[in-house]
């Protein structure tokens, strides 16, 4: 081997180990510059070419992902770490399910490195399910399991702490939240209000994660990430201020609180949560007959005036069938079994 070959081998092994480092400290366009560049270098390398697709995608640019994605497929068509990307792209990006099942499940059939992933596995079997494939899905999440990627086939989520309690649906008894829970029910109609003020001077969003299948949902903001959202408080102050006495639901930095309205007609695709570290509590507001929530295979209704509490790293799914809107408080709350340590140093979600 003559020296220049192993200076070449050395700049990219160094090159290698620094976009690690920029990928761990958040320097994303560091990382992405210093990689185009060895790709000039080494410009038959596919590695680097699905590398810097990565970075793309940890910057939010999918379309830029997609094209250096598309180009790694032209030149190796088999090439299982490309073809799970470009699918996940297909899949959250374009919508285009038919197309991102071919490609996923091609992808972790390879069984590359870096293609047994629980995000491939979390969306293969998603796109499956939206494509009337449930029985193909739920083998997905049953293979998700056999490599350890989830908890089981319902509790799905992604980003994890091991050894908390789990079980769809929760009786406020079993946590520490029943008075604060409570409280809130006893100034449900003075909450109610407040969030029908906000209907009327069109405060709610429309849901921004594409789990909706019909209908129209939308959603009111006040806590998220742990934070307080102040412009938002301040149209609606009592529900902020009931919600600010409770230091585990208004700093929970894996949750939100939030107002969820939702009109008949809609249907809320099968999905799970991102974090098992938070349960999740529906305060009804406005109740009409025929709407349900299934949490694993157990389905249940609202109640007007009361909590029902559950987990939603646990697969859930919603309908609306009646004639007028469901509206209810989402209050998530830090799992019952964090220590103070953990809630402390988690990353939001």
């Amino acid at each position: 081997m003559s020296l220049p070959n192993v200076a070449k081998e050395l700049y990219m092994e160094a090159g290698k180990r620094c976009v690690d480092r920029m990928r761990f400290l958040g320097t994303y366009t560091r990382a992405l510059k210093l990689q185009l560049k060895i790709s000039e270098t080494f410009p038959e390398d596919i590695n680097i070419k699905n590398q810097i697709a990565v970075s793309y995608l940890m910057m939010g640019r999918g379309k830029e992902a997609a094209k250096v994605l598309e180009e790694v497929l032209h030149d190796d068509s088999k090439n299982g770490f490309a073809k799970v990307h470009y699918g996940f792209i297909l899949k959250t990006e374009r919508n285009d399910i038919e197309s991102a099942i071919k490609y996923m499940s091609e992808g972790i059939a390879t069984r590359e490195p870096g293609v047994i992933d629980g995000r491939f596995y979390f969306h293969l079997g998603d796109a499956l399910a939206r494509a009337g494939r449930t029985e193909e899905a739920m083998e997905v999440y049953k293979e998700g399991v056999r490599e350890g990627l989830f908890f089981s086939v319902y509790q799905r989520s992604l980003y994890n702490v091991r050894g908390l309690k789990a079980q769809p649906w929760w009786r406020a008894e079993e946590t520490p939240y029943a008075a604060s829970m409570q409280d809130l029910e006893s100034h449900w109609e003075e909450i109610r209000d407040e969030a029908i003020s906000l209907m009327s001077d069109r405060g709610f969003l429309p849901e921004s994660e594409n789990l909706r299948d019909t209908g129209d949902w939308r959603q009111f903001e006040m806590f998220a990430r742990g934070r307080k959202i102040d412009k938002n408080c301040k149209r609606a102050p009592r529900t902020c201020a009931l919600v600010s006495r409770i230091p585990d639901a208004a700093n929970c930095k894996r949750g939100q609180v939030k107002f969820s309205i939702m009109h008949p007609g809609t249907h809320v695709w099968a999905h799970t949560g991102p974090t098992n570290c938070r349960i999740r509590a529906h305060l009804g507001l406005v109740v009409p007959p025929k709407v349900r929530i299934r949490v694993a295979n157990d389905t249940r209704t609202w109640k007007t005036g009361k909590f029902i509490i559950f987990d939603d790293s646990f697969e859930h799914e919603v309908w609306h069938e009646g004639d007028s809107v469901r509206l209810v408080l989402i209050v998530d709350f830090w799992h019952p079994d964090l220590t103070p340590h953990q809630k402390a140093s988690l990353a939001p979600i």
